[in-house]
């Protein structure tokens, strides 16, 4: 059966080793994208993107397939490895210095290559939504704005903007678990 026909949940349930490599293949773009955008850092993104698949293998026996796709999974492991970093990153930055030891630095072009998914990713994601849903999503989410400000800036009660981003990201959770399959 080629890969493409097997969706992400045969995949993370495979016994075969070959059969998360194609899983990983799958979203290490849009995973390399997720962490630049979020740390502003190429290489700290290349370290979180390998940390959550890392994560993912030793995790994905406790995948259970028909709760949340595949995808979902992944991206909540994601954000656990994001907020650790926020947590930890400064403490392990300083213990790195006292030690005098050196993060293998990321390629120039394996760099420009994460800072450019940083972007696509995003706008990939968010295209097909509707222009209200897509503008809340990017201020709440990407931007990390608040409900009582968008709701004063754009003229509309906070239950409203909710009602956007709470759609937009159903949106797009449903088309991350169809692309997934």
């Amino acid at each position: 059966m080629p890969a493409t026909a097997l969706s992400d949940e045969d995949l993370l349930t495979s016994p075969d080793p070959e059969a998360f490599g194609m899983f990983y293949d799958r979203y290490v773009r849009t995973l390399l994208g997720y962490f630049a955008r979020r740390t502003g850092d190429p290489e700290v993104a290349a370290d979180l993107t390998a940390e959550t698949f890392a994560s993912a293998i030793v995790a994905r026996r406790r995948f259970k397939p028909g709760k949340a796709p595949a995808a979902a999974w992944l991206f909540t492991i994601a954000g656990r490895r994001l907020a650790d970093y926020h947590r930890h990153g400064q403490v392990e930055l300083r213990m790195r210095r006292s030690l005098e030891m050196e993060r293998r630095p990321v390629s120039a072009d394996d760099a420009a290559m994460i800072e450019l998914l940083a972007g696509d990713a995003t706008s990939t994601l968010l295209a097909d939504l509707p222009v209200e849903q897509r503008d809340a999503v990017v201020a709440h989410v990407v931007e990390d704005r608040g409900y009582p400000e968008l709701a004063g800036e754009l003229h509309v009660s906070e239950e409203t903007v909710r009602q956007r981003v709470s759609r937009g990201l159903g949106r797009l959770r449903r088309r991350l678990g169809e692309g997934a399959s």
